[in-house]
C-alpha cells in the first residue's frame, strides 16, 4: 500500500498532464498524428513498391478510369476531362512557384518574414523530397497509350500531388490562424485539402500516375507540411517564452 498509493497518484497526475496538453495543444497533437500517419503510409507504399505488391491495385484503377476502346479516352464526359486538365495545372511547378511568390510578397509586406521563409522552405523542401524519392525508386509511369498529358521523370511519388499538398496545406494552416471563428478555420483547411485532393485525383484520371503514386504524394506531402508547421510553431513559442514579438511568426500562430 505505501508503494501503490504514490504510484497511482503519479500515474493519475501524468495522465491529467497528458490530457491537459492534448486539450491545450490540439493543433500540435493533430500535426504529430499527421506526421506519424503520413510517414507510416508512405513507408508501407514504398515497401510494397519494392516488393511489387501494389501493381494489381494500380492496374485495376487504371482499367476502371480508362474503360473505352481508345486508351486515351478516360471515363466520363468530355467536360470532365477538361476539368481534370485544369485541376492538374494547380499542382504544376510553375503555378505553385507563382502562387508562392505572391504569398511570400504579401507576407513580407505584412512584415512577417518568418512566415514567408517557412512557406518558401516548405515548398523547396517538398521539391527536394519529390526529386530524391523519384530518383531512388525510379518507377515507370503508366503506359503512354493511356496518358492524356505529357510526363517527365519517374512516377513515385507523384510530384504534382506532393507539391500541391505541401503548398496548399501549409498556406491553409497559415491562413486559418487569421480567423477567430471555428467555421472559417474549418473552411480554409477544407479548401486546402480539397485542392490537393483534386490535383491528385486528376493525375490518376489523366493516367499521368499510378494510384499508389498519388497516395504516396498525399501522405509524404501532408507529413512534410506538418513538420514545417511544427517548426514554425516551436519558433513562435520560443520567442513568446523569451518575451519577444510573436508577430513575425504571424501567419502560423502569432496573428
Amino acid at each position: 500500500m505505501p508503494i501503490t498509493i504514490p504510484l497511482t497518484s503519479r500515474l493519475k497526475s501524468s495522465t491529467l498532464r497528458v490530457l491537459r496538453f492534448a486539450r491545450d495543444e490540439l493543433g500540435v497533437v493533430v500535426a504529430l498524428g499527421v506526421v506519424a500517419g503520413g510517414v507510416a503510409v508512405f513507408s508501407e507504399l514504398a515497401e510494397d513498391l519494392v516488393e511489387g505488391e501494389n501493381q494489381t491495385f494500380d492496374q485495376a484503377v487504371l482499367a476502371w478510369t480508362h474503360p473505352n476502346a481508345d486508351p486515351r479516352d478516360p471515363i466520363g464526359p468530355d467536360w470532365l476531362e477538361t476539368a481534370m486538365l485544369d485541376f492538374t495545372s494547380l499542382g504544376g511547378l510553375a503555378v505553385l512557384v507563382l502562387f508562392a511568390l505572391i504569398a511570400v510578397g504579401f507576407l513580407l509586406m505584412q512584415k512577417r518574414p518568418w512566415s514567408a521563409l517557412m512557406l518558401a522552405l516548405a515548398l523547396g523542401g517538398g521539391l527536394m523530397l519529390s526529386e530524391m524519392f523519384k530518383g531512388l525508386f525510379d518507377r515507370g509511369r503508366p503506359p503512354e497509350i493511356y496518358q492524356v498529358v505529357e510526363t517527365i521523370n519517374a512516377s513515385f511519388p507523384s510530384g504534382h500531388t506532393l507539391m500541391s499538398t505541401v503548398f496548399y496545406l501549409t498556406l491553409g494552416v497559415m491562413l486559418e490562424r487569421v480567423f477567430a471563428r471555428r467555421r472559417l478555420k474549418v473552411y480554409v483547411i477544407s479548401v486546402a485539402i480539397l485542392i490537393a485532393g483534386l490535383v491528385g485525383i486528376s493525375r490518376v484520371y489523366l493516367a499521368a500516375h499510378w494510384a499508389t503514386d498519388v497516395l504516396g504524394g498525399w501522405s509524404l506531402g501532408a507529413a512534410w507540411a506538418m513538420v514545417c508547421w511544427l517548426v514554425a510553431y516551436g519558433i513562435q513559442r520560443r520567442q513568446a517564452h523569451h518575451g519577444q514579438s510573436t508577430g513575425q511568426i504571424g501567419g502560423f500562430d502569432g496573428v
